[in-house]
């Protein structure tokens, strides 16, 4: 155990050191990942579902929201799913639709590590892939970046632009966006965290809009209708805060901005952020949570199933 501690402490000392290690077992999960058949993978995801729900996944009666979303990552071969979900690809087609004006500002894009030159970058930036979740790195003072931070930034950036995404939970659309290195503009609320809005939306109509707070401290989410009242069921692994979320400024105009990007799909989460009544789009998600985050109370779940207006029937496999 003690071997075990300090290991870990060293890797949480070493960027670089974890992530080349990562890295090396990741290579060999894609691998594993990539020999898998449908009827694999459809086994694979049934057995992670019920992983976190704790029920078993029943293919020939997918009803709840959760359900759903199964054969949304494995059978629902949209390919505008990849355009919209790679962050930085989503820019342009936002543009169109609404405006560039709710774009956080672009400060550079690169296809490795190797060309990022943080002598460049302003004070404040924040770095992510394209293609992954979970890489965000926030930069508040550049000055006070070491060069073993930036190797280590490089490090973990590296990982993520290499880990085949789509394969954590199954969310294939991922694996075929061409992944990236994007910087913008840090966005600064004056809070800890910048308050998240996530807009559920069916069939280009916002139905609920779930709000995170704290999400790099103490990760809240609070779920509102469209009238702003708060839900009295919620997803398990967050709970809900504790203080009351005001109803943002200018929110009938974020619910419009939601629904104009959500026109033509079935589904799809609309996230934005608001600074002061200053509206900015976050991105497009298909497979919220890819299905794994528990709603509780469990009708909740398939209420929002029943909003889900998609056929979930398995296809015949030539």
């Amino acid at each position: 155990m003690r071997n075990f501690e300090m290991i870990r402490e060293l890797l949480a000392r070493n960027f670089k050191l974890k992530y080349s290690i990562k890295g090396i077992l990741r290579n060999c999960y894609i691998k594993k990942m990539q020999k898998k058949s449908l009827t694999e993978l459809m086994a694979y995801d049934a057995q992670l579902y019920e992983n976190r729900h704790g029920v078993p996944l029943d293919w020939n009666n997918l009803q709840s929201y959760s359900e759903k979303m199964q054969w949304e990552k494995i059978f629902d071969h949209d390919t505008r799913k990849v355009v919209l979900s790679d962050k930085y690809l989503v820019r342009e087609w936002v543009a169109k639709r609404i405006g560039d004006a709710y774009l956080i500002p672009l400060i550079g894009v690169w296809d490795n590590v190797s060309e990022i030159d943080f002598s460049t970058l302003p004070r404040q930036f924040v770095l992510k892939t394209n293609c992954a979740s979970g890489d965000v790195i926030i930069v508040r003072d550049k000055s006070e970046l070491t060069e073993k931070t930036i190797r280590g930034y490089r490090a973990k950036l590296d990982y993520y632009l290499h880990m085949k995404f789509g394969y954590n939970t199954c969310e294939l659309h991922y694996n075929d966006i061409s992944p990236k290195i994007i910087a913008e503009e840090l966005i600064d609320s004056g809070d800890v965290d910048l308050q998240d809005y996530k807009f559920i939306c069916f069939d280009g109509k916002a139905y609920y809009c779930w709000v995170d707070t704290g999400r790099y401290h103490v990760h809240k989410r609070n779920v509102y209708n469209m009238d702003w009242e708060l839900q009295d069921w919620y997803q398990y692994s967050y709970g809900v805060s504790d203080t009351p979320i005001p109803r943002p400024e200018n929110y009938e105009k974020m619910v419009r901005i939601a629904e104009t990007l959500a026109a033509g799909f079935s589904h799809v989460r609309v996230d934005l952020y608001n600074v002061r009544g200053q509206i900015y789009f976050g991105e497009m998600t298909f497979t919220n949570s890819s299905g794994f985050e528990r709603i509780e109370p469990a009708e909740a779940d398939y209420m929002l199933g029943n909003l889900w207006k998609i056929d979930t029937s398995i296809p015949v496999q030539k």
